[in-house]
C-alpha cells in the first residue's frame, strides 16, 4: 500500500496521474535542449538538494543488520514529509515506494520489501525530493555489519569513480568525457560500468537533457554551460556490465549475480566549474563508511 502524502504538499504531475505519466517530461523528450537555471531556479535547485541531503542523512542512521528497506522508506517518506517535500519517487511511471533501496546485486530502482538487511550486506538508498517545484537527487551505498574487503574495495572505488567524474565537470566540457573517465577509473581495478542507466538533467522536471552515460566511448550530446544541472550517478559492478529486470519492472540486477555499487550526486555548472548541491557536509564530504576502509 503506497504512503500518503498530505495534501498541503505540492506534488509533481505524475504524483496523482493514474499511470504516474510526468507529462511536463514527456511534452520535451527528445528535445535534447539543455535548460539554463536562472538565479531564481538556482536557488531553488539548492533547497531541494539541500532537503534531500538531509533526507538521505536519515536513511543513513537507518541503515542497518536487520532493518528491513520497508523501514528506510518509512524513514524517507517521513523525513520527506516533515520537510515539506514529496518524495519523487512515489508514483513516477507507478513505482511504489518512496525511495530506491537496492541490496547486493541489484544495481538500481530495488523497490523496499520486508526483507532485512543481514550482516554483510551493501545496500544503496536513493532518493529524491519535489519541493517547491524542483527536484533533488543523490544516493549512496552504505555497508551493512561486517563487510568483506573485496566488497568495501567495490564501494569505495564506486565513491571514487563519482568523485574523478565531477573534477572534470566545468564549463566547456562535453558530457561524453564523464564515462571516459569513469570506466578508466572502475577498469583499473577489475570492475565494470553498467550501461543500462544514465546519469541526467534535473530540475523542475525529474529527469531530462542531457543524458550523462557513464561508459567510455559514449555518444552523450552537449556542452557543459553554467546553469546547466545534472546528476552522475555512477554504477559499478564487480563482474558484467550486464543486467536483467525483474518481473516487477523496476529491479535492475547484475546478468551474473555479483554485487554492484552507486553514488550520485546532482551538480550545478558554474563560471569556474562546479557546486556540489547535494554534498554532505560531515566527514569532509565523504561518505561516512570511508573512515573504516
Amino acid at each position: 500500500q503506497r504512503r500518503e502524502v498530505p495534501e498541503h504538499i505540492a506534488r509533481p504531475d505524475y504524483a496523482l496521474h493514474p499511470a504516474g505519466i510526468p507529462l511536463s517530461e514527456q511534452a520535451v523528450k527528445g528535445s535534447g535542449q539543455i535548460k539554463i537555471l536562472n538565479d531564481e531556479e538556482i536557488e531553488g535547485m539548492r533547497i531541494a538538494c539541500k532537503l534531500g541531503r538531509q533526507v538521505l542523512d536519515e536513511a543513513a542512521r537507518t541503515c542497518d543488520v536487520g532493518v528491513t528497506t520497508a523501514e528506510i522508506d518509512r524513514v524517507v517518506h517521513e523525513a520527506c514529509i516533515e520537510r515539506d517535500c514529496y518524495p519523487s519517487p512515489l508514483n513516477y511511471y507507478q513505482f511504489p515506494a518512496s525511495c530506491c533501496t537496492s541490496v547486493n546485486e541489484v544495481i538500481c530502482h530495488g523497490i523496499p520489501d520486508t526483507r532485512p538487511l543481514q550482516d554483510g550486506d551493501i545496500c544503496n538508498v536513493d532518493v529524491t525530493v519535489y519541493h517547491n517545484g524542483f527536484h533533488g537527487d543523490l544516493n549512496e551505498t552504505f555497508l551493512v555489519g561486517n563487510v568483506k574487503p573485496e566488497v568495501k574495495k567495490l564501494v569505495e572505488v564506486t565513491y571514487e569513480c563519482l568523485s574523478k567524474a565531477i573534477d572534470i565537470v566545468k564549463p566547456g566540457e562535453k558530457y561524453r568525457e564523464i564515462g571516459n573517465v569513469i570506466q578508466k577509473h572502475a577498469q583499473a581495478h577489475g570492475f565494470s560500468v553498467v550501461r543500462s542507466y544514465c546519469g541526467h538533467g534535473i530540475h523542475r522536471l525529474f529527469h531530462t537533457a542531457p543524458n550523462v552515460p557513464h561508459y567510455a566511448k559514449n555518444k552523450a550530446v552537449g556542452v557543459m554551460k553554467p546553469g546547466h544541472c545534472f546528476t552522475i550517478e555512477p554504477m559499478i559492478s564487480q563482474g558484467t556490465w550486464k543486467d536483467e529486470t525483474w518481473p516487477d519492472n523496476w529491479t535492475a540486477v547484475t546478468s551474473d549475480g555479483q554485487w554492484s555499487a552507486q553514488f550520485e550526486h546532482t551538480l550545478l555548472v558554474t563560471e569556474t566549474g562546479c557546486d556540489i548541491l547535494t554534498k554532505r557536509h560531515t566527514n569532509d564530504g565523504r561518505p561516512w563508511f570511508t573512515d573504516h576502509l
